[in-house]
């Protein structure tokens, strides 16, 4: 019993370390510590990512430097994704107009594993995924953006900061609304 509760502590205090949460009001989490490298990392410059949207476009990540930027890895097939997707549809929504401590805005960039360009365009469609950053090589599990970014398993997010700097990963729920409220702007 004694190990269960030490363990429960240890990930609890893991998860409030993550996603940068301050244990009390006056107190604030010390900024995530950045290496300057390009890696995988919370700290870590994230990857370039580069694909083709669904007309044909290619759309980068770097594109959206100076923003707050959600990285959401899903697919049309995976129910676990789209069970997700109204978060990310409600997190969008809230803080795509919010104004950022330090950052120009809030983008999502949308990486598809899908293999079938008709059911990732559908989904997107059906789930409301307004934003425009959509991004697809179509390679499902083989993908590139899968291979850059070490996918094992999605939905998968990573948050980056406006220096592209990784700042959390696999925001989920409630997670992902607590992680951006650190960062906007209190009035």
């Amino acid at each position: 019993m004694k190990l269960l509760t030490i363990s429960i502590a240890i990930v609890g205090l893991a998860v409030l370390t993550a996603f940068n949460v301050s244990s009390s009001d006056n107190e604030k989490t010390p900024p995530v510590e950045q290496t300057g490298e390009v890696g995988l990392n919370i700290g870590d410059i994230a990857p370039e990512l580069s694909f083709e949207s669904p007309d044909g476009k290619t759309l980068s990540l770097s594109d959206l430097k100076g923003n707050v930027v959600l990285i959401d890895f899903w697919a049309s097939w995976c129910g676990p994704c789209r069970r997700e997707n109204p978060n990310v549809v409600s997190a969008y929504d809230k803080y795509s107009k919010a104004k950022f401590k330090d950052a120009k805005g809030f983008e999502i960039f949308s990486v598809s594993l899908d293999k079938a360009k008709d059911k990732w365009v559908a989904a997107i469609e059906q789930d409301n995924l307004d934003w425009k950053w959509h991004v697809s090589d179509l390679g499902g599990w083989s993908s590139k953006p899968a291979q850059i970014y070490n996918v094992r398993s999605i939905p998968q997010s990573i948050l980056i900061d406006e220096q592209g700097v990784i700042i959390a990963k696999n925001l989920r729920g409630q997670y992902l609304h607590m992680a951006l409220d650190e960062l906007v702007e209190s009035f």
